[in-house]
């Protein structure tokens, strides 16, 4: 499938129903559109099963309640529209966006209790998210924007407005000839790429993020999962900038990005080792299976 994404062939599940894709849009005045009052999830589809559908979808219900709004489909609803989808564009290998908004209603400010709530589920074929940069490693820039103090709002949430310095950070990064930015948090440790989480190997061990202040992404968690059933020694903690230079080894995890190397990050380099390679395609064929 190519072309811009309003104007494609096939169909969209919205609001408990299958429309023609271009059919598929929302009033102007909708609140997500000018508050952000939205939630989403990207999954992966490989040979007709989405990995950890459910879980998806679960998540999907929280990061709504997170942020004030109760989804109207259950889990098993949820779940029949996303198999609807797939049925109805014929795919068994597809990126399927799952994704929940307050509507336009008789609410427009910030206040937006008697606005409905809506969803929409979309799927189409997508391949590698960082091009190349899956064999050869990524390259990172460093952004200048930071994940924000927990007390400012509820990282657990995979929600739209979450995303906005992502994208600022992304696009800084693009102009400069990078894939992707990775972001510090708010103290000014490590956090995360723009979209996936990071991993970093030193002597064997693998080190990671604490994700106190940022999504706790349900690939990041497999793969640790993964390195522990390898008796691969995981450390889960706070990572400062100047530690980049001692670690020989970098990867992203996420939906999209599945297991990515990373080759460079600002001016420190890294090898694409034995161990990246070995759980990138452990994970492989983990969906796989």
């Amino acid at each position: 499938m190519a072309g811009s994404y309003d104007d494609r062939d096939g169909m969209i599940w919205m609001d408990g129903a299958l429309v023609p894709w271009r059919d598929a849009n929302i009033h102007i005045l909708s609140h997500a559109v000018h508050y952000a009052s939205s939630v989403f999830e990207g999954e992966r589809c490989y040979g007709g099963r989405i990995f950890k559908s459910r879980e998806h979808s679960e998540r999907l219900k929280k990061s709504a309640n997170l942020i004030d709004f109760e989804i109207p489909y259950t889990i098993d609803e949820i779940e029949a529209a996303k198999e609807a989808v797939l049925k109805a564009n014929g795919l068994t290998d597809a990126y399927v966006r799952a994704v929940s908004w307050r509507g336009a209603g008789e609410d427009m400010g910030v206040a937006s209790r008697r606005n409905p709530v809506r969803m929409a589920v979309a799927a189409w074929a997508w391949g590698n998210y960082y091009g190349d940069a899956k064999m050869k490693g990524a390259k990172l820039d460093i952004a200048k924007w930071r994940r924000p103090d927990p007390a400012t709002a509820p990282f657990q949430a995979k929600a739209a407005g979450l995303y906005m310095i992502a994208t600022m950070s992304k696009h800084e990064a693009e102009s400069k000839g990078c894939s992707d930015a990775m972001m510090m948090d708010y103290r000014g440790y490590v956090a995360e790429a723009t979209g996936a989480n990071i991993f970093f190997v030193k002597d064997g061990e693998v080190h990671t993020p604490l994700p106190d202040c940022f999504l706790n992404g349900l690939t990041r968690q497999t793969v640790i999962a993964m390195l522990r059933e390898r008796q691969i020694k995981v450390h889960e903690r706070h990572i400062l900038p100047g530690e980049l230079e001692t670690f020989q080894q970098c990867w992203l995890t996420g939906t999209a990005a599945e297991v990515t190397p990373v080759g460079q990050i600002g001016t420190y380099t890294f090898e694409v080792g034995a161990l990246t390679r070995g759980i990138s395609d452990a994970y492989e064929t983990l969906v796989r299976s």
